[in-house]
């Protein structure tokens, strides 16, 4: 993740901008242990930025165990910071862009339909209803660079249903707007089929690491999500 300027000149930082700028002082001590953070608004005034992208911050790093929140009660730096496995989930464009490549983007499919059992099998005890699918080809310098299939609860994101996603896509869109709690995660190789191999512009039957995801807030559904990367993709883990 690039470092975001915080100049009131400057356009707004996202909310990862603001939490990453209060994690290092954190970590540099400006914030020691059992220190008590500014409140959100003053902050929201120092980075220039709306309040709600504050709390989104300090949410992640409640999340991440190295503060402490309480309702009318002030945000704290905790004096032993937990240490817990987390999983952040990438903008596509920036990953790619931060490769040094030109980002594209293709919709292939969009429409209102039932999941397919498979799909379905992610979703434990949520209802059985129509989901938003949406199939898109991420690009770098103008080859293949991930293909998603994403199922989407317009129940629980009923704002994705005005989203131009021809124009932004939906993994994009749910990481600046939409908070998760919890975030089931599935690794595995898969040989491609003459569609995806087509689509991906790989050789019909290779392997190919396959990252499947299904996201929830508050024991409600918001998507799920197969996402299929080139033969040379690597993912980096970092604690």
């Amino acid at each position: 993740m690039g470092n975001e300027s915080h100049s009131r000149n400057s356009s707004q930082p996202t909310w990862m901008g603001v939490r990453d700028a209060i994690h290092t002082r954190i970590l540099r001590r400006d914030y020691g242990p059992g220190a008590r953070l500014p409140r959100d608004e003053e902050l929201a005034g120092e980075f220039g930025c709306a309040r709600t992208t504050v709390q989104r911050a300090m949410r992640d790093l409640q999340d991440r165990g190295l503060i402490e929140r309480r309702r009318k009660g002030g945000t704290w730096v905790r004096h032993h910071p937990l240490t817990r496995a987390t999983f952040e989930i990438p903008v596509i464009r920036q990953e790619v862009e931060e490769k040094g490549c030109t980002y594209g983007y293709q919709l292939v499919h969009q429409a209102v339909a039932m999941p397919p059992l498979e799909v379905q099998a992610n979703f434990g005890n949520w209802p059985t209803e129509p989901m938003l699918q949406v199939q898109a080809l991420h690009l770098a310098d103008h080859r293949p660079y991930m293909y998603e299939d994403r199922w989407l609860c317009l129940q629980t994101v009923p704002a994705l249903g005005t989203v131009d996603l021809s124009r932004q896509s939906a993994n994009e869109w749910l990481v600046h707007h939409q908070h998760y709690d919890r975030c089931d995660l599935r690794l595995y190789a898969h040989k491609v089929t003459a569609h995806e191999a087509g689509l991906m512009g790989v050789a019909s039957a290779e392997a190919v690491l396959v990252l499947e995801r299904t996201t929830w807030i508050e024991s409600r559904l918001i998507t799920s999500v197969r996402t299929l990367t080139r033969p040379d993709y690597q993912l980096l883990a970092t604690t």
